[in-house]
C-alpha cells in the first residue's frame, strides 16, 4: 500500500543533516538541562528533548541560520510545555500570593563552606518547587546563562516580563531557603 505524497517520510539530503548537526546537535546538554528542571524527572526529560530533537528536525528547513541554542531550547520549552499541559497540567498554575511575591525583605544568605552540599540539596529541592514559568526563567539565566532578550524570545514574552519573573523567582528561592534553613537550625 502506497501512502499518500504528503504523508511519504522524507529522506534528508546530505547537507541538511550536516547543518542540522552542527546548529543544533551541540546544545544537547542545554536542552537536556531545560527538559529536567521543568519536567524534574530524568526520564521524562529525555523523552521530552528526544521528542523536541525531532520536531526541530522536522522544521529545521525554517530554520535560517542564526542562534540555533536560542532555536532549539524555544522547541525544548514548547515540547516540555505541551508534555506537562498532558501529564502534570495541574503544575502549570501558580498561585499569586502577596507575601511570596513582595520584593521587600531580607535576604538569607548560607555563611559556611561547610554546609555547601547541604546548601545545593536545598537550592535544588527549592528551585523543583518554583512554579514551572519561574523555574524556567532561573534556569535559562542562571544555569544556561542567556540574556534576558534571549529568554524573552525563547518563552516569548516581553523582556519586562522575562525580568520580573526572574526577581519574584529569586525572591521566593530566598524566602523558601530562608524558611528552610530557620526550621533546620
Amino acid at each position: 500500500m502506497m501512502l499518500p505524497r504528503c504523508e511519504r517520510p522524507t529522506v534528508p539530503d546530505e547537507s541538511t543533516l550536516r547543518r542540522f548537526e552542527r546548529a543544533v546537535l551541540p546544545h544537547l546538554p542545554a536542552a537536556y538541562n531545560m527538559a529536567r528542571w521543568l519536567t524534574r524527572n530524568d526520564h521524562d526529560a529525555e523523552d521530552v528533548v528526544q521528542e523536541a530533537y525531532v520536531r526541530a528536525f522536522r522544521f529545521f528547513d525554517g530554520f535560517h541560520g542564526g542562534d540555533g541554542r536560542a532555536w532549539l531550547l524555544t522547541i525544548v520549552r514548547h515540547t516540555c510545555y505541551t508534555w506537562l499541559q498532558h501529564n502534570r497540567g495541574h503544575e502549570l498554575m501558580t498561585e499569586f500570593d502577596e507575601e511570596i511575591h513582595n520584593l521587600d525583605g531580607e535576604a538569607a544568605n548560607p555563611e559556611t563552606i561547610l554546609l555547601h552540599r547541604t546548601n545545593q540539596l536545598l537550592l535544588r529541592q527549592a528551585l523543583e518547587e518554583l512554579p514551572v514559568e519561574y523555574r524556567e526563567v532561573i534556569i535559562l539565566r542562571e544555569l544556561e546563562g542567556l540574556s534576558y532578550k534571549e529568554i524573552a524570545a525563547i518563552a516569548d514574552l516581553p523582556v519586562g516580563t522575562v525580568m520580573s519573573r526572574l526577581a519574584r523567582a529569586r525572591k521566593r528561592l530566598q524566602q523558601t531557603l530562608a524558611h528552610r534553613l530557620h526550621t533546620e537550625v
